[in-house]
C-alpha cells in the first residue's frame, strides 16, 4: 500500500486518541525510565506518554516515514525512528512497550506480542490497543461491496482478517506474565453523517480497498459503499448518526 496519510488519520483526532488514554490510564507504573511507542503514528499517543511520564525516555517506533515526519513535527524534542512491528523486540532495559492500533495489521501478531513480552524484564508492561470491529457494518459493508462490485478480483483479498479470540491472548501471553489484564471496550462515536464514516476508516481500514483503484473506478465503489453505510447507520435526533467502534485491550506485566 501507498504510505499513510497523517492528516487523514488526525482529522478525527479525539476519537483516535482517546483508546490510547484510556489504555494509558491501566498501565500500573509510576515512574519507567525507558518507554517505547510502537506504531506511534503522527505522534498523538507519543505525545500523552511523554505528558504521563516526563521524567522518561521517550522513543515512538513506526514503520511509515510520513507518520514519523508528522510525528517530529509534533514532538520535535522527542525520539522516533523506523521499525517493523513484525519483528521488532525491545531492548531488556526497556520498561514499557505501548502498541495502540498496530499489532492488528500484523498477519502473525500473537507470536509477535508474546516475543515483545518475553523480551521484557520483570515489572515491565507491555500495553496494547488493537480495534476488534471486523463484525461491525463499516467493515462487512466493505467486503460486500467489494464482493459484489466489477472490481472483485483486485479486492478479493483487501479484508483485514478478524481478531483471534481472547482465550488465544491469554494462552499465548500468560506463560509470560505475572499480571494479565484483557479487555474490550465499545465506543460510540458521534459523527456527522455516512460521509463522514467514508472519511473516518478511510485513514485505515478502507485504505486496502480503494488503493488498488482508481479514477472513475475508485469513485463508484466509495459511492456505493456510502450508500450502504446511510442504510446501516440511521440519523440520531440530532441528524448525526453513531459509529460503534469495539477495540481489544491487553495490559501484560512480567
Amino acid at each position: 500500500m501507498a504510505d499513510w496519510s497523517p492528516s487523514t488519520y488526525l482529522k478525527f483526532e479525539d476519537e483516535r486518541t482517546r483508546p490510547a488514554r484510556d489504555l494509558l490510564a491501566q498501565v500500573p507504573l509510576a515512574a519507567p525510565r525507558r518507554v517505547v511507542d510502537m506504531g506511534c503514528g503522527p505522534g498523538n499517543s507519543t505525545e500523552l506518554l511523554v505528558e504521563r511520564f516526563p521524567e522518561a525516555q521517550v522513543v515512538g517506533l513506526d514503520s511509515s516515514p510520513a507518520m514519523l515526519t508528522a510525528a517530529r513535527q509534533r514532538l520535535p524534542a522527542a525520539s522516533f525512528a523506523e521499525a517493523d512491528a513484525t519483528t521488532w523486540v525491545p531492548e531488556a532495559d526497556v520498561d514499557l512497550v505501548f502498541a495502540n492500533a498496530i499489532y492488528q495489521w500484523v498477519p502473525e501478531h500473537i507470536p509477535a506480542l508474546a516475543n515483545v513480552l518475553g523480551a521484557l524484564r520483570p515489572g515491565a508492561v507491555l500495553a496494547v490497543q488493537m480495534p476488534d470491529n471486523m463484525a461491525e457494518p463499516s467493515h462487512q459493508l466493505m467486503r460486500k461491496v467489494a464482493a459484489e462490485g466489477p472490481w472483485a478480483a483486485k479486492l478479493a483479498n483487501a479484508a483485514r482478517l478478524p481478531l483471534p479470540p481472547v482465550k488465544a491472548y491469554y494462552d499465548a501471553l500468560k506463560p509470560h506474565a505475572a499480571h494479565l489484564d484483557i479487555w474490550h471496550s465499545a465506543y460510540n462515536h458521534v459523527l456527522a453523517d455516512a460521509a463522514a464514516i467514508v472519511e473516518w476508516v478511510s485513514a485505515t481500514g478502507l485504505r486496502p480497498f480503494v488503493e488498488p483503484l482508481a479514477g472513475v473506478e475508485r469513485s463508484a465503489f466509495l459511492a456505493r459503499y456510502e450508500a450502504e453505510l446511510a442504510a446501516a447507520y440511521p440519523k440520531a435526533v440530532d441528524g448525526k448518526v453513531l459509529l460503534r467502534f469495539p477495540r481489544l485491550f491487553i495490559v501484560a506485566q512480567r
